[in-house]
């Protein structure tokens, strides 16, 4: 009886705190949410649309990652290899770290202090975060040439639809 009450609490728990799925993938970022507020590595807040607006013409890939996440830190080395395959692409990395210390540390420890790294200081729900449904770290967005979500929902630099994605938008 023991075995099962244990077996009942854990599905139950378990189905609690699983990755959400995504209700619908979106293709491009609204206004409102462009407005929402990140902190630079210099520790001046910006908007969203400000980190994204130098890269209109590029493809960019955002990297939403926090250095107490281990499969964040296990793909980085992947990220490298994408650099090193399609060079044309550019990346900005969106923290989800809880504090600016963490932050800050994170970066030095794992050599990306020299990227172009952004905070969430307001923390996992935004605006911003709400709107893309950031329901797990590491994910991985693609930003198309001309500034729409060219894939929504990637958690691997190896994913097979980010890679054909990164393909598609380089080969044009």
């Amino acid at each position: 009886m023991k075995k099962i009450l244990l077996i009942i609490v854990l599905l139950f728990y378990t189905a609690g705190y699983s990755q959400k799925p995504v209700t619908a993938v979106k293709k491009e970022f609204t206004e409102k949410v462009l407005q929402q507020k990140i902190m630079s590595f210099d520790g001046k807040k910006i908007t969203v649309g400000e980190v994204l607006k130098p890269y209109q013409g590029k493809v960019l890939i955002i990297d939403f990652w926090a250095s107490w996440c281990r499969d964040c830190i296990l793909a980085l080395p992947k990220t490298e290899e994408i650099k090193n395959r399609f060079p044309e692409v550019e990346f900005v990395y969106f923290s989800l770290d809880r504090t600016y210390d963490q932050w800050k540390k994170g970066l030095d420890k794992y050599g990306i202090a020299g990227q172009k790294n952004y905070w969430f200081d307001e923390g996992w729900k935004n605006s911003f975060n709400n709107y893309i449904e950031l329901n797990w770290v590491p994910r991985f967005m693609v930003i198309d040439q001309q500034g729409k979500i060219a894939d929504y929902y990637a958690i691997s630099p190896e994913d097979p639809e980010l890679l054909e994605t990164l393909h598609r938008l380089t080969s044009e």
